[in-house]
């Protein structure tokens, strides 16, 4: 792990190269001669990249101008990090994937172009058709600075034969029976460790280190990182001491949760349940066990969803940004967004219908679309965003290093990461 003075100079980094995008050039003007345009994305699956592609080479066959678009994967990780790092550089993509957590550090610092002319220009666009809940996140004023291609709500996937193995009945028993809440989860996990050896709940890529996607259980305990103005670290809260207790016991104590160090795929039959997003069904397609698909599992707070987007925003720098502007206007229109909803749920109100995205994808059915992802879209939260997230990522990343270790004291490390992290919200 990176140390706590290494960390905070890739936050002032991140800042200050978002902050050198918002001083750019005035609106760019169409270039001369043929385009390349590289798009950064952290997917590397190649089903994905394969349908990106097919889209890409329509665009290409429609607009002489373009001799190639390129779809670059970046580790999910430091993703952030590189883009804004290649943006300091001089290197910047002309399309970028953004994340939620860092989309007010975008939006707000200009770094983006505005995409409303151009989609509301664009023929068959439909403008209107997006959705006022998906788009908000990425809207200042009437502009609108990313495309919010995938509003994925997570849920969690569970192994029905590993399940059996232990003796243990299956979620959608679990979810019939009112019993799907995260003390079930946990005590099931446990009873598959010991039964199994395999592992029991995983929060996928969580890892011990992209602690935001930890909002998917927290949130469950009604805990938050900070408060709705986001002008005070709340992460020292009693309900967020509760979360933290629970996946402690879980990682340390009962064996429901692999500990530090300790990598268990849920996609290869290596755990009992994984809380992720629906673009990741397509790795079942093969998947040698039974699965299911349920909402996540009720917290002492009740119930509730969390969700993750993705962002395609035009990085307002680029000498091709309107070119790149009119081809996520063709990336995104009605007809290639019906195709990529077999991944990545889109924002479009026509097409969030379970019986819709059920077509596309042919691994799930209506009614777990409805109950998950249409259901988690209209009552969800958005995983944590904040003004200077980068910073705010790495720091808090390096106080919860002293979390996960058998005798941890978690209100002192909670309340130390508080101390670290609110003149960052206050600055």
């Amino acid at each position: 792990m990176r140390s706590a003075k290494m960390l905070t100079a890739t936050g002032a980094l991140a800042a200050s190269a978002i902050t050198l995008a918002a001083c750019s050039a005035p609106a760019p003007a169409e270039p001369e001669g043929p385009v390349d345009l590289r798009m950064t994305v952290w997917t590397s699956n190649e089903d994905h990249l394969a349908l990106f592609d097919s889209i890409a080479e329509a665009y290409m066959a429609e607009n002489e101008n373009v001799s190639s678009v390129t779809f670059d994967p970046l580790p999910f990780d430091d993703y952030t990090t590189t883009i804004t790092t290649q943006i300091a550089g001089g290197n910047a993509p002309d399309l970028a994937w953004v994340l939620e957590n860092a989309a007010l550090d975008f939006v707000g610092s200009g770094a983006l172009l505005d995409l409303a002319p151009t989609f509301e220009a664009a023929e068959g666009f439909e403008y209107d058709d997006l959705s006022d809940a998906a788009t908000g996140l990425w809207r200042q004023g009437d502009g609108l600075y990313a495309y919010p291609f995938s509003t994925s709500p997570f849920a969690v996937f569970s192994n029905t034969t590993l399940l059996a193995e232990a003796n243990l009945p299956s979620a959608g028993e679990q979810v019939a029976a009112g019993d799907w809440n995260w003390d079930a989860v946990a005590a099931n996990g446990a009873a598959v460790n010991a039964a199994t050896g395999k592992a029991g709940f995983i929060v996928r890529d969580f890892e011990y280190q992209q602690w935001d996607l930890l909002s998917t259980v927290w949130n469950g305990w009604g805990a938050q990182p900070w408060n709705d103005d986001r002008t005070e670290c709340t992460i020292d809260s009693d309900e967020m001491v509760d979360a933290f207790e629970f996946l402690h016991e879980a990682a340390f104590e009962t064996g429901a949760m692999p500990g530090p160090g300790t990598t268990a795929d849920f996609f290869a039959g290596e755990a009992a349940y994984t809380v992720t997003q629906i673009s990741r069904a397509g790795l079942l397609a093969e998947a040698g066990f039974d699965w299911e698909l349920n909402p996540l599992p009720e917290g002492p707070a009740g119930e509730y969803s969390v969700v993750g987007q993705a962002g395609i925003g035009v990085i307002a720098d680029s000498p091709n940004a309107q070119v790149a502007a009119d081809f996520l206007a063709f990336f995104t229109n009605p007809e290639n967004s019906r195709q990529l909803a077999q991944y990545f749920p889109p924002p479009r109100e026509s097409l969030l219908t379970g019986e819709t995205l059920a077509k596309t994808n042919p691994l799930l059915s209506a009614e777990q679309l409805d109950s998950v992802v249409i259901e988690g879209i209209a009552t969800g939260v958005t995983r944590p965003s904040i003004e200077g997230s980068a910073e705010i990522q790495q720091a808090v990343r390096s106080e919860l290093d002293a979390l996960w270790t058998p005798d941890a004291d978690i209100p002192a490390v909670l309340s130390a990461t508080c101390d670290a992290m609110q003149p960052l919200i206050q600055g």
